[in-house]
């Protein structure tokens, strides 16, 4: 088998290593035998909703089982292939198996990353916000090209976007903007977003073309299942009623409909600026919830959410990711050191990179090394 062969070979074992540990593979038939019989009770559906989480927890197992047990075969295949064509020297059956060994590392890197999205709410829907920072117009610019750039990169997922609340900069971009976005793991994905990010450029809005230097944040956070039970005391929230100062289109208010709700004791505030002031409460409530869920994931996750409680203001020394766009071409994350010089393929969402760099770097709080050591 060729060198080259060999090293891809060794990359999908790896990955099947991974994968049974993060379903615990040994145990995997036991616990499918389990959920079978529960799946059988007569009086399962009298509580739909514990019904349906069964349901869904029994696919996701299955569904590990298969992948895991599909990769592994057609690698083994394959590898017999080409001992067999090496045998009979017929260079085609070993160069098509070599082929069919490549795409097989690319259907297991994938597998193995999505294997990583199994924290306690990285299958939900998420809120994001995007605030601008230190820049001024230059970092309003700079937070509606990262609203731009998330939007894409969701869009591309074939996720659901939905625009909560913005507000516009004096002169151009957002201050700041708050979107849902909806679909299967959306904030097992864009959880490892939240931070600082900073922007380097020859700035549009400087007429001496000076390269200028913008930091904007972003924060993400899940939106809390129905049956996850949130208590929020009404003496513990301020809400207060304004008119949207939205960029306008769709997104403008002719009523003061727009709700803000203060939650006093953390000081978290949120806000939303659909037509309907109820609907806004409702939706500005379920976001307030949301944020105290999160708190409560960073309680019980410190290191997978470091990046959360060390991001600090939006200005130097608190980024985790650079673009550079002068003098030359980079966007460099810091945490993990992934980069690319393809700055276009990132601004228009090719953001799946760096989001399963940290992914792998931080899953757990180990690192994919320390997780291959484990027994």
């Amino acid at each position: 088998m060729r060198a080259e062969t060999q090293n891809i070979v060794a990359e999908i074992e790896k990955s099947l290593e991974l994968l049974a540990q993060r379903m615990d593979y040994e145990t995997a038939p036991h616990r499918l035998e389990e959920f079978n019989a529960r799946v059988e009770d007569p009086n399962l559906w009298d509580n739909p909703e514990n019904a349906q989480k069964l349901m869904r927890e029994r696919q996701m197992l299955v569904d590990a089982i298969e992948t895991y047990e599909s990769i592994k075969t057609d690698l083994s295949d394959n590898i017999e292939l080409i001992e067999l064509g090496e045998m009979e020297e017929d260079e085609e059956v070993v160069t098509d198996a070599e082929g069919a060994i490549k795409k097989l590392q690319s259907k297991a890197a994938k597998k193995e990353l999505e294997a990583l999205l199994d924290g306690e709410a990285d299958g939900n829907d998420t809120f994001l916000e995007i605030n601008s920072g230190a820049g001024g117009t230059e970092s309003c610019d700079w937070a509606s090209m990262l609203a731009r750039m998330y939007v894409r990169w969701a869009e591309k997922k074939g996720y659901t976007v939905e625009l909560q609340s913005e507000t516009s900069g004096e002169e151009a971009g957002i201050k700041s903007a708050a979107y849902k976005i909806s679909g299967h793991n959306a904030y097992g994905w864009l959880k490892s977003e939240s931070g600082v990010h900073r922007l380097v450029r020859i700035s549009p809005f400087d007429s001496a073309a000076k390269r200028h230097t913008s930091f904007s944040s972003v924060w993400v956070y899940p939106v809390v299942d129905d049956n996850i039970e949130i208590e929020v005391n009404p003496a513990d929230i301020r809400v207060d009623t304004y008119r949207s100062s939205g960029a306008g289109g769709q997104h403008v208010n002719t009523t003061d409909s727009a709700v803000r709700i203060t939650h006093i004791p953390t000081g978290i505030v949120v806000t939303s600026s659909e037509k309907s002031q109820h609907q806004n409460r409702d939706i500005a409530m379920k976001a307030l919830k949301s944020r105290l869920y999160q708190q409560e994931l960073d309680r019980r996750n410190a290191e997978i959410n470091a990046a959360h409680e060390a991001k600090g203001d939006a200005g130097w020394g608190n980024q985790i990711r650079s673009y550079v766009l002068q003098p030359y071409q980079m966007v460099k994350d810091l945490r993990t050191n992934h980069e690319t010089s393809d700055t276009k393929g990132v601004l228009d969402g090719d953001l799946d990179g760096f989001m399963g760099a940290t992914l792998a770097l931080n899953v757990s709080g180990k690192s994919r090394s320390e997780a291959q050591g484990e027994d």
